[in-house]
């Protein structure tokens, strides 16, 4: 018989054969442990409907399935390659803050210090300015998108023959503060965009520059984004900053302290491992006697690398390094000399340590 005359035939031994098998079910339904499953099979290779009593069969991948599937790849269904919506922003990009705030109940200690490295010397011969900055942090989240840190602080100097500066060589406690975030915005795969306002007044005991006793208070005002630009793979972070501080050296007859500073700082970082990121950052800086803005003194240009690398879940390291390459200082006396070395130094380093529970 030809393959012809064959084709029509097979749907009719199909209908027959269902039709058999309905009769067969429903003479054994009183009985369902003896119910035997249909074998017979359409013409497009798909199983019958099972009956009651008959396993499920197996359906190939559909529309629906493989919809599933590509979520789970996406990061939607939490698969192996979703990490894009893990990815913690706080402390991703140096010394640029990311606005990620953690969820209710998440808690944090940090080791967060900042190294200041060189300036003007004031004449011939070696010399040296060196300023580590150190604190330590305990960071608690109350409710989902709001963290409070208490911070305690301590500083290490080493000033040899610099530009207005007494020589020094000493370490202290160098007071506490206190970090109150909150992100009015959170960014994932569907809404790239993350928004935080902080709030960090700080009472401190040491100059920052001169390195001189003295009892200051200062209000940090960081407003903080960052945009996913490329799911799991690249990040952009930017700040603003407004800091404020006034106070009073110790010390009979000792002069009031009244200065600000204005931040602007820009980071792009790169997934380059499993866990490691990497990537430029530039920030602008200008530093002001009194306590709004009132008398520029010196402005200056950093540029550096920045790393960032979780070694688990909960633990991880940031390293940044950032290198003054333009400045200038507003005293005629320093005019046509390189960089803003009055307020602000050569180098900075930055080493952040955390472990979260």
């Amino acid at each position: 018989m030809t393959g012809s005359c064959v084709r029509p035939i097979i749907p009719i031994m199909g209908m027959v054969l269902a039709l058999s098998s309905t009769v067969v079910g429903a003479a054994e339904m009183d009985d369902p442990a003896t119910a035997k499953p249909s074998v017979w099979a359409s013409k497009d290779g798909r199983s019958a409907p099972s009956r009651k009593g008959t396993p499920p069969q197996k359906k190939p991948l559909g529309h629906q399935d493989a919809k599933a599937d590509k979520e789970t790849r996406d990061g939607k269904g939490g698969g192996d390659d979703g990490k894009s919506q893990d990815v913690d922003t706080e402390h991703l990009f140096g010394f640029t803050e990311g606005s990620d705030a953690g969820e209710k109940g998440e808690q944090e200690v940090v080791v967060d210090t900042i190294s200041r490295l060189g300036k003007r010397l004031s004449g011939p011969g070696g010399g040296h300015y060196r300023v580590l900055d150190t604190k330590l942090g305990y960071q608690f989240d109350p409710i989902d998108r709001l963290s409070i840190e208490f911070g305690a602080f301590g500083t290490f100097r080493q000033v040899r023959n610099i530009v207005d500066l007494d020589d020094k060589s000493y370490g202290t406690f160098d007071g506490v503060s206190v970090e109150v975030k909150y992100q009015f915005l959170k960014g994932d795969k569907d809404q790239p965009l993350g928004l935080a306002l902080e709030l960090r007044p700080r009472f401190a005991r040491v100059l920052p520059i001169e390195g001189n006793g003295a009892d200051i208070f200062d209000m940090e005002t960081v407003l903080q984004l960052d945009l996913q630009l490329v799911p799991n793979k690249l990040w952009y972070g930017s700040n603003i900053s407004f800091e404020p501080a006034a106070g009073r050296q110790r010390g009979p007859d000792a002069p009031g302290y009244r200065s600000s500073t204005f931040l602007w700082s820009n980071a792009l970082v790169a997934r380059v491992g499993e866990t490691t990121y990497l990537g430029p950052e530039i920030r602008y800086l200008r530093g002001y006697n009194g306590t709004f803005l009132n008398d520029l003194e010196s402005e200056a240009l950093f540029v550096g690398p920045a790393l960032h690398h979780r070694f688990t879940e909960k633990i991880w390291l940031t390293v940044a390094y950032a290198g003054q390459v333009w400045g200038r200082d507003a005293d005629p006396s320093l005019a046509g000399r390189a960089l803003g070395l009055n307020q602000f130094e050569r180098h900075t380093v930055r080493v952040k340590f955390g472990m979260e529970f």
